[in-house]
């Protein structure tokens, strides 16, 4: 504390601290995330940085209540298993050739994570990727012990011919047909040879070094792919969220992020990374064989025909659409709409309805809606027989009730982000963000791209030893100053820095999805390790691409905008 002191200011010096001190539990985990979260509510009153009253208030914003009815949403989509049939669906019309079928699943993954948390995607997914898995090995198996079979009865019904020559020639005949047992013989010595070498490369669990691999593509795709669909909208992953609400907050004369505009600029952003992505984990484990890809004209082999099985085995268990499913999609895509809608920017939003308050109606007032709906409809009515023998209904069922989105709602997420905005509040009144500005500011000097880079580097190479919601807490209150000290639109560098919060793609440890396919025991750690880094330079890259071509005309970032505060020719002690 007294060598912050001596580099500061006392207040600013006072608020560093804490900032520092949450810094590092948070990222060390040494208290829980949520714990941690709460002590700028102890410490920034005792400092006298800012009143308890007012710290308080931090911990509950309109992040919250978009959270709410998203959390609504997801509960009633698992639990009416919506999110099955939209996966199974999406699988089944890209086909089951190897290559495609990985792609169906990575789109299938990525496409629910735009509504659902990244962990839940890939924690429903999994299991569906498994099966699959195992039935190709077992198909093959199956194939292989045919043409085995196949095989030991020609060579027999060749033997049992040889013989019958044998008996109607003459000697030196026979000893010209001596050599026919012997190639059989000697193939029964390859086969063996063969199954030896699959044993001692793969042990029992694979057949073969292939099948091995099989299953590491199709456990890293789920997992990058559930990362990689969460960055598309604002609530598809909560560091979208904690950014948005953090620049809401900070920059309230910008109305230029919401729903539609976030999906405008990170949607292409997503499906390049997620194409390159498929190719080079293909590439990685299974090679790219493009005239295998997009053959034409011929019949599955007997993996694909295992694969189509299996999928359309699961899919008939769901049985026909239900009537929650349907309730539950028609308020899916009536909420999404009105995201979109409400205000696209192009065009006049329905929020102009509401022009007498402006800003009033935001992206959780639909969010907000469409969650009470799912409290208020009825999913199944109740009955109870009488005494006469009647049987009537009493009640009704929702399609939700409060005890199932409890048991959904991340509650340690919402006192985390609620920490996160305290913190920033905090620097704001301390003056702490307005010194690392004016600190940073040499930084002008360096081009924007390089500036760009640094900090997208910075960020991912942090986010994969810390938490994504901690790693965009604590940048925020840098990355912010830094912006508006070296006269650069804020959005030029909180933008790909927000995006590369979420490319944890390195460790088992770096996020919840790459937890969950690690502890199905086909991979390890290097594995990990040679997929992700690839997967996170191409994640920089494409994030660098995108903001140098179609997000620079949608924000026009080479302006400096006017909602922004101008430190250029502010002194600042």
């Amino acid at each position: 504390f007294h060598l912050v002191s001596c580099l500061c200011p006392l207040q600013e010096a006072e608020c560093a601290y804490v900032l520092f001190v949450v810094a590092i539990l948070w990222i060390t985990e040494a208290l829980p995330l949520s714990i941690t979260a709460l002590l700028p509510g102890l410490m920034f009153p005792m400092f006298g940085i800012m009143p308890s009253t007012q710290v308080a208030s931090a911990y509950f914003k309109d992040f919250h209540l978009l959270l709410i009815g998203v959390i609504c949403l997801a509960t009633s989509i698992e639990k009416w298993n919506l999110h099955r049939r939209i996966a199974l669906r999406m699988v089944m019309m890209v086909g089951v050739n190897p290559a495609w079928l990985t792609l169906g699943f990575m789109s299938s993954t990525a496409f629910l994570s735009m509504w659902l948390s990244n962990t839940s995607t890939a924690a429903m997914v999994m299991p569906i990727v498994e099966a699959v898995a195992q039935q190709i090995i077992s198909a093959e198996a199956e194939a292989e012990a045919t043409q085995m079979t196949y095989f030991n009865e020609s060579a027999t019904h060749g033997l049992e011919i040889d013989e019958t020559v044998i008996e109607q020639e003459t000697n030196g005949r026979t000893e010209k047909t001596k050599p026919v047992p012997g190639n059989s013989n000697g193939s029964g010595k390859v086969s063996s040879k063969m199954e030896m070498e699959k044993n001692s490369v793969t042990g029992a669990k694979y057949r073969s070094k292939k099948d091995h691999m099989i299953c590491k593509l199709m456990c890293l795709c789920i997992a990058y792919s559930s990362t990689i669909g969460g960055l598309t909208t604002i609530t598809g992953t909560s560091t979208n969220l904690i950014f948005s609400e953090h620049f809401n907050t900070r920059y309230p004369e910008c109305r230029c992020l919401n729903f539609g505009s976030w999906f405008m600029f990170s949607f292409p952003i997503a499906v390049i990374l997620l194409l390159l992505s498929w190719i080079w984990l293909q590439w990685l484990f299974l090679g790219f064989n493009f005239k295998q890809m997009f053959k034409c004209g011929k019949t599955k082999t007997v993996n694909e025909k295992a694969c189509a099985e299996v999928i359309k085995q699961e899919y008939e268990k769901l049985g026909p659409m239900r009537y929650q499913e349907i309730v539950t999609l028609v308020i899916f895509i009536v909420m999404a709409l009105l995201w979109f809608s409400r205000d696209p920017g192009f065009v006049t939003g329905w929020s102009a309805l509401f022009s007498e308050y402006p800003g009033f109606v935001t992206d959780s007032t639909v969010a907000l809606v469409a969650g009470l709906l799912f409290f208020l409809i009825p999913a199944k009515k109740l009955t109870k027989t009488t005494s006469a023998g009647d049987v009537v209904a009493f009640d009704f069922s929702p399609l939700i009730t409060w005890k199932e989105f409890q048991s959904f709602m991340p509650w340690d997420i919402a006192i985390l982000v609620g920490g996160g905005f305290a913190l920033a509040d905090g620097c704001q009144e301390s003056g702490l963000s307005g010194w690392i500005g004016s600190k940073l500011s040499p930084l002008g000097s360096l081009p924007v791209w390089l500036i760009i880079l640094i900090s997208s580097l910075m960020v991912t190479s942090l986010t994969e030893v810390a938490s994504n919601p901690a790693t965009i807490t604590i940048l925020f209150p840098i990355l912010s100053p830094l912006a508006e000290a070296i006269h650069v639109n804020p959005l030029h560098i909180l933008l790909p820095s927000t995006l590369c919060t979420s490319f944890a793609f390195l460790l088992p440890v770096a996020n919840p999805p790459n937890a969950i396919v690690f502890s199905y025991g086909h991979l390890k750690v290097i594995d990990m390790v040679k997929a992700g880094l690839g997967v996170n330079i191409l994640g920089v890259a494409v994030v660098m691409l995108g903001m140098f071509t179609w997000i620079e005309p949608m924000f026009d970032l080479y302006t400096y905008p006017s909602w922004a505060p101008d430190l250029v020719n502010q002194t600042i002690p």
